[in-house]
C-alpha cells in the first residue's frame, strides 16, 4: 500500500482525552482530513475539535451499525477507540469487532484501533490481575492482528497500545488523583515499589499519525508506548523539583485505598457505566483497578523504549520532563503553573468521563 494513499481518517473517540491530540496531529499540516464520530455535536469537546481545519463530524454511536457505515464510507482509513467505561467489557468487544468487520467491508485501507494491554494473559491468566477495560480492549486488539495475516492487503492493520495518562496524577477521578495534605502533594496509592508505565497525551499523536504515514511498515504492527516505568516516589520527587513545593507517595495497601481512595465512593457501581449490574461479568469499579493496580505494583507490562527513541527521538522520557513542560504550558495558557492546579478546587478532569460524570448514552 502506498504511503500516500491515506487522506481522509474516520475517527470514533475523537472528544476522549487521546482522541483530541490524535485529531490535532493529524489535521496539523493538511495532509489529512478528519471525520469525527461524537453522541453531541455541541459539546465543548466536539466545537474544540470543529473549530480545527479539516475536520468534520458525523452524530451518532458506534454500537450503531449504520451509523459506522456512514463514517467509514467515503474515508480512506480509520482511528477506532471506543470507551470501555461507558460500554463494559462486553459491549466494547463486541463494537469493536464489528467495528473492524464493517471498515472491511466498506472499502477502508489502513485500520488503528485504540489498544490496551492483555494484562491478564501476559501475567499468565491469572486473576489477580484481570482489568476489565484492560483485557476487553487487549483481547480485541490481538483478534485484529490475527485478522490482519489473512486481510492486510486489503486493509491493513496496526494495534496502539497505551496506558494511564500522566495527566492522570494531576486530574481529578482518577484511580491517582492526588491529596494536598497540610500543604504537601501526596499520592497514596497501592503501588508498593511497583511503576506505572505512564503515557503522555501529546505523544499520543505523534505516535498515531506515525502509523498512519508509515502504513508498510505499520501493517500489523502492535505499538506499546510509554514515557517510562514510572516509581511513584520518583514522581513526587520529580514534582517537588519542578514546582519547589513539597511532595510524597505514600504507598497504601488495598483495602484502606477502598475505603478512602479516590474511587472508593464509587467501588462497587460497574466499571462501565451502561454495563448491566446484574450480569455477572460485569466488574465493578474495584475489582477492576485491584486489577489495574497490581498490574503496575508486579511489573507485568513491559515496553521496548529503544524502538520508542526510534520512532519518537523527541518522546517524552521522564515524569520531570513532562511536569516541566506542563508548568510552562499552563502559565502560557493561563492556567497557573502545576501547583496552582494541583489544588483541589483548581482542578480540571482530563478524562471525558470527569466531564459526562457516567452518563454518557451508548
Amino acid at each position: 500500500m502506498p504511503s500516500n494513499s491515506i487522506s481522509k481518517v474516520f475517527v470514533v473517540g475523537g472528544t476522549g482525552a487521546q482522541g483530541l491530540p490524535i485529531v490535532r496531529a493529524l489535521v496539523a499540516d493538511n495532509k489529512y482530513s478528519v471525520r469525527f464520530l461524537t453522541r453531541d455535536p455541541a459539546s465543548r469537546r466536539a466545537k474544540d475539535l470543529l473549530a480545527l481545519d479539516n475536520v468534520s463530524v458525523l452524530e451518532g454511536s458506534f454500537a450503531d451499525e449504520a451509523i459506522l457505515r456512514a463514517g467509514f464510507r467515503g474515508c480512506d482509513a480509520a482511528f477506532v477507540n471506543i470507551d470501555g467505561f461507558n460500554t463494559g467489557e462486553k459491549t466494547e468487544m463486541y463494537w469493536a469487532m464489528r467495528s473492524y468487520e464493517i471498515a472491511i467491508e466498506e472499502g477502508i485501507k489502513f485500520f488503528v484501533y485504540g489498544n490496551l494491554d492483555y494484562g491478564l494473559k501476559k501475567s499468565g491468566y491469572d486473576s489477580r490481575f484481570r482489568t476489565g477495560h484492560y483485557d476487553g480492549k487487549g483481547r480485541v486488539g490481538e483478534w485484529i492482528l490475527f485478522q490482519n495475516q489473512v486481510n492486510r492487503d486489503r486493509m491493513g492493520a496496526a494495534v496502539f497500545t497505551s496506558g494511564p495518562y500522566i495527566e492522570m496524577v494531576i486530574s481529578p477521578g482518577t484511580p491517582m488523583t492526588p491529596t494536598v495534605e497540610d500543604g504537601v502533594v501526596t499520592w497514596r496509592v497501592p503501588l508498593g515499589e511497583g511503576a506505572v508505565p505512564h503515557v503522555a497525551l501529546e505523544d499520543c499523536g505523534f505516535y498515531v499519525r506515525w502509523l498512519f504515514d508509515h502504513p508498510d511498515r505499520a501493517n500489523g504492527m502492535d505499538l506499546e508506548v510509554a514515557i517510562d516505568h514510572i516509581a511513584y516516589a520518583d514522581l513526587a520527587a520529580a514534582f517537588e523539583k519542578v514546582t519547589g513545593h513539597p511532595a510524597r507517595y505514600i504507598d497504601t495497601d488495598l483495602d484502606e485505598y477502598w475505603k478512602t481512595g479516590p474511587l472508593s465512593r464509587a467501588a462497587h457501581a460497574p466499571a462501565g457505566y451502561n454495563a448491566d449490574p446484574n450480569d455477572k461479568s460485569t466488574m465493578n469499579i474495584r475489582d477492576n483497578f485491584t486489577g489495574f493496580w497490581n498490574l503496575w505494583k508486579y511489573g507485568v507490562v513491559k515496553r521496548d523504549y529503544g524502538l520508542l527513541d526510534e520512532v519518537h527521538p523527541n518522546r517524552i522520557r521522564s515524569a520531570e520532563e513532562w511536569f516541566r513542560r506542563e508548568d510552562r504550558l499552563g502559565r502560557a495558557l493561563g492556567k497557573g503553573g502545576l501547583w496552582e492546579r494541583v489544588q483541589p478546587e483548581n482542578r480540571t478532569p482530563i478524562l471525558k468521563i470527569g466531564e459526562d460524570q457516567r452518563t454518557g448514552k451508548l
